[in-house]
């Protein structure tokens, strides 16, 4: 079936802040947008190339790690980098998208949240709770409004005061 939107998560709830993508994901299958499907996994991975073929536009949603905004949205483009039987990052994914199906991908961007612990076992800690609420309006408002134009619109200068 068709959708306008798939909306792909990743992440472990077991390990603390990796929740963040399938948390954000529960949000939006809680709302039940109308057109939009959502794919939640530990990991992207091959297989969700079948997933991208029937997308009009695609959104990914991750924890984050490092040195990185609180919280980051931007476009995804096909692109190179090692991969492996198990596990791709969304830029991967579209290039074996146009390698499987030999045409270019659906347009396709990511929301991130940054994370602070992963532990094994461990809750999502307070800060990443505080930046999911501050980017649940911003993924609510992508996921009404799922059009890739005005999407690239939201890009130069995004911020949203996450620290």
């Amino acid at each position: 079936m068709r959708s306008a939107l798939t909306v792909f998560a990743c992440g472990n709830t077991s390990r603390g802040d990796d929740a963040l993508g399938p948390r954000l994901l529960e949000r939006v299958v809680a709302a039940n947008f109308p057109g939009v499907v959502t794919i939640e996994d530990f990991q992207f991975q091959i297989e969700h190339v079948l997933d991208l073929e029937q997308a009009d536009l695609a959104l990914f949603l991750d924890a984050a790690t490092g040195d990185v905004s609180p919280i980051a949205f931007r476009e995804v483009h096909a692109g190179a980098g090692g991969a492996s039987s198990h596990a791709l990052e969304p830029a991967q994914l579209l290039a074996v998208y146009m390698t499987a199906m030999g045409k270019p991908p659906p347009p396709a961007f990511m929301l991130t949240v940054r994370g602070e612990n992963f532990d094994l076992g461990e809750a999502m800690s307070a800060v990443a709770c505080e930046r999911l609420e501050l980017a649940w309006p911003f993924l609510r408002d992508l996921c009404a409004q799922p059009d890739a134009q005005r999407w690239r619109s939201l890009i130069p200068g995004f911020d949203l005061g996450g620290e």
